[in-house]
């Protein structure tokens, strides 16, 4: 049977691992090149993945991939916050994937829940203090420094032990700055300055993740790098692009799902749906018939 399956306060308890759909407001996402970039496109987007099976939506108007720079706070002001008020219009959970404090600021006033801040707290020292008062949910994602830089940090000795160090060392910033340890989920950032090698190391150590870490845990390993490097025939072939990842992906939401993560983030939710309800009936007929992992 997977572990036990922590819950965040003030969000939904699903009773299994949520499936958090990805909307990017953005012209240069790497996973799929401004499909959504329009408002009224990107809504629809997030409503559609809420009818395939997404449990919560996460909308971001500014691209992580490596090497990217950032855009204008006015700018990405301008994207994420219409785009959050219309889905939670429309009943939609929803997160704000930034790393500005102003935006989510405005986002959770237009109707946002949940905080997605992939320096975790740590690019804008307003960010902790703005999500303590607005006492709403937040994601601490394992970070070493921005996209334009980060492949130059993924140096590591023990990658799963410094990961480890560094997100709880980033999560009691947050308790400190007074946001609510029940509301802080954790996430080891995938492809976030680390290689192939470091990515599948964490995801085979997903479970010692969550023990160690004690919270909820936010798998985002949907279309990275990684999974082309693992799908390239022993390293011969190129890696397929990112959208034909998506078989890949609902692979290790299947693994994450088994090994006790409260989410997993997908652009793709349909195969992930599936995987996630799955597991559980596997699980559910395990605990009915007394069995053990």
């Amino acid at each position: 049977m997977s572990a036990e399956r922590l819950t965040v306060a003030g969000l939904p308890a699903w009773g299994r691992c949520a499936v958090m759909g990805v909307v990017n407001v953005t012209p240069d996402s790497f996973s799929d090149g401004g499909r959504w970039f329009d408002t009224t496109a990107a809504i629809k987007r997030g409503l559609d993945l809420v009818a395939q099976g997404a449990d919560l939506v996460d909308v971001g108007g500014e691209s992580t991939r490596p090497g990217a720079t950032r855009v204008d706070e006015d700018e990405e002001l301008r994207r994420v916050v219409p785009v959050v008020r219309g889905l939670a219009a429309d009943g939609v959970v929803v997160s704000v994937d930034t790393m500005r404090a102003s935006v989510a600021e405005q986002a959770v006033a237009a109707g946002a829940r949940l905080v997605n801040d992939v320096s975790g707290g740590r690019a804008d020292p307003r960010m902790v203090p703005v999500v303590a008062d607005a006492g709403v949910p937040f994601v601490v994602m394992h970070w070493r420094g921005q996209s334009v830089d980060m492949n130059d940090r993924a140096v590591y000795a023990d990658v799963v032990t410094e990961v480890l160090d560094e997100l709880r060392a980033a999560l009691d910033q947050a308790v400190a700055g007074g946001i609510s340890l029940d509301r802080v989920v954790v996430d080891p950032g995938l492809g976030f300055a680390k290689n192939a090698e470091h990515d599948l190391a964490l995801v085979a150590s997903l479970g010692r993740l969550r023990r160690e870490l004690g919270r909820p845990l936010l798998v985002a390993a949907s279309r990275k790098r990684f999974l082309g490097r693992v799908l390239a025939a022993d390293g011969e072939a190129a890696p397929p692009p990112a959208r034909e990842r998506d078989a890949a992906t609902a692979a290790v939401t299947a693994l994450a799902a088994r090994d006790g993560a409260w989410a997993v983030r997908v652009h793709e939710v349909r195969a992930s749906a599936d995987a996630v309800r799955v597991v559980r009936a596997v699980d559910a007929a395990g605990e009915a018939a007394g069995g053990d992992r």
